[in-house]
C-alpha cells in the first residue's frame, strides 16, 4: 500500500500554495509534515486526501491513479485541530457513524467501538455528548470514529494543539502505537521540531509550500540539507553566522577562530554559513575547554522558569541562546557565549550543507 505524489502543485489565482511535489508514503508509516503555519501543510494534506484537486500533477493510491476520484470514494479519515464531532449524538454514536455507513452488523459495530473508546480512555463517557466532555476528550473522539473508520489514509492536522500540555504529551506517545496495528499510512501535521521527533518515523520539511527534504525523522534533523530545513527543524530556529575557511582554521570575525578539522578538513577555503541550534549555545565557564568562544551583547531575555532564552548580537547577526537554569543579565551588556565545535554546520554561500555537525554521525 502506498500513496505517491508525482509532481503535485496547488495554485489559485496564479498564487502558489503547494509547489510541484513529489513524495511516496508507505504503508504502516507515520509521516509528519513539519512547517510553520502556512507553510502549505493544511493544502498538502487536502491534495492527498482528494479534497482539492492539484493544479499538475498526479496522486496514485495502491498504484492506481485516484487523481479525480472524490473523497467519498477514497478510505480516507481526517482529524483537525478543531475538532468535529455531531453535537446531538452520544460519543458512542459518534464513534459508530462511519461504522454505520460502511453497513458493518451491530455486533461489530459494538466491538469496534468500544475497542476504540478503551484506547482513547472513553470507555466509562459512551453515554455522554460531546458538549458534556472537555476538550480533550472531544478531540479523543473524533481520534477514535478516525480509528474505526478503518481508513488506509490517515489525516491528523495538529489534532493535539488544542489540548493542555499533560494529554498532549501523553497522546504524542500513544498515537503511533494506537494506529500502528491498522497498517494505515499516516500523516500528522505539526508546527512543532519536538513534536516530530516524538512520533519518530518519517518527517518532511516544509517552507512557504515547498517540501524541501523527507526522510527519516532523526536524520533529517540531524543532516538538514539546506538552511531552510535547518531553520524548520529547530525551535527556536538555528542560529548562522558567516565563518571563512582558511586551510585549517575556520574565522568568525572579531578575532575568534576554530579548528577545521574532522569533516570540515576536506572542505575548498571560502566563504560558508555556521549554523548551530539554540540550545547548544552556552555561558561561557559552563563548557569545555575545547568550546568556541563568542564575544556578544544581550539585546533581551526571557526566562521560562527552568530555562532562559537569551537574545544576543555577535556583529550584525542576531542569535537566540536557550540556556539552563535563570540568568538575569541587562540588555546592552556584554556575554561571552560557548559553543562546542562538535554542534557546528556548515552550509555553503546559497545554503546547501556543505558539512553536518560531528555529533550527528556519533548519535
Amino acid at each position: 500500500m502506498t500513496l505517491e505524489l508525482k509532481g503535485v502543485s496547488s495554485s489559485v489565482e496564479g498564487r502558489s500554495h503547494i509547489h510541484p511535489t513529489d513524495l511516496t508514503l508507505q504503508k504502516g508509516t507515520m509521516n509528519v509534515l513539519l512547517g510553520p503555519t502556512l507553510s502549505g501543510k493544511t493544502s498538502l494534506m487536502r491534495l492527498m486526501a482528494g479534497l482539492d484537486q492539484p493544479s499538475s500533477g498526479r496522486v496514485f493510491w495502491e498504484g492506481r491513479d485516484v487523481t479525480g476520484q472524490r473523497v467519498q470514494e477514497r478510505r480516507v479519515a481526517m482529524v483537525y485541530q478543531q475538532f468535529i464531532n455531531y453535537p446531538a449524538m452520544t460519543v458512542y454514536d459518534n464513534i459508530a457513524s462511519p461504522l454505520r455507513i460502511q453497513g458493518a452488523s451491530k455486533s461489530e459495530i459494538d466491538r469496534r467501538v468500544h475497542e476504540a473508546a478503551a484506547l482513547m480512555k472513553l470507555d466509562q463517557m459512551l453515554t455522554r455528548k460531546p458538549l458534556e466532555l472537555s476538550g480533550g476528550q472531544q478531540q479523543r473522539c473524533a481520534l477514535a470514529r478516525a480509528l474505526v473508520k478503518g481508513a488506509g489514509l490517515v489525516l491528523l492536522d495538529e489534532p493535539l494543539a488544542n489540548l493542555d500540555y499533560k494529554l498532549r504529551e501523553e497522546l504524542r506517545v500513544e498515537i503511533p502505537k494506537i494506529f500502528e496495528k491498522s497498517g494505515a499510512i499516516f500523516v500528522y501535521a505539526t508546527t512543532e521540531p519536538e513534536e516530530a521527533l516524538l512520533l519518530g518515523g518519517h518527517t518532511a520539511t516544509l517552507w512557504e509550500g515547498r517540501v524541501t527534504q523527507f526522510g527519516r525523522t532523526a536524520e533529517v534533523y540531524r543532516q538538514p540539507c539546506d538552511m531552510t530545513t535547518a531553520r524548520v527543524f529547530s525551535d527556536p530556529p538555528m542560529n548562522f553566522a558567516r565563518v571563512e575557511k582558511r586551510g585549517h582554521r575556520l574565522a568568525f570575525g572579531q578575532g575568534v577562530n576554530a579548528p577545521a578539522d574532522g569533516v570540515f578538513a576536506n572542505l575548498p577555503d571560502g566563504i560558508y554559513r555556521a549554523g548551530f541550534r539554540p540550545n547548544h549555545l552556552e555561558i561561557a565557564g559552563h563548557h569545555s575547554g575545547s568550546a568556541i568562544e563568542l564575544p556578544c551583547t544581550i539585546r533581551g531575555t526571557e526566562v521560562t522558569g527552568s530555562e532562559t532564552f537569551l537574545h544576543l548580537s555577535h556583529g550584525s547577526d542576531q542569535w537566540v541562546g536557550l540556556v539552563h537554569g535563570v540568568h538575569a543579565l541587562d540588555a546592552g551588556a556584554a556575554l561571552t557565549c560557548a559553543l562546542d565545535p562538535s554542534f557546528l554546520y556548515l552550509f555553503t554561500e546559497d545554503g546547501q550543507l556543505a558539512a553536518p555537525a560531528s555529533y550527528a554521525f556519533a548519535a
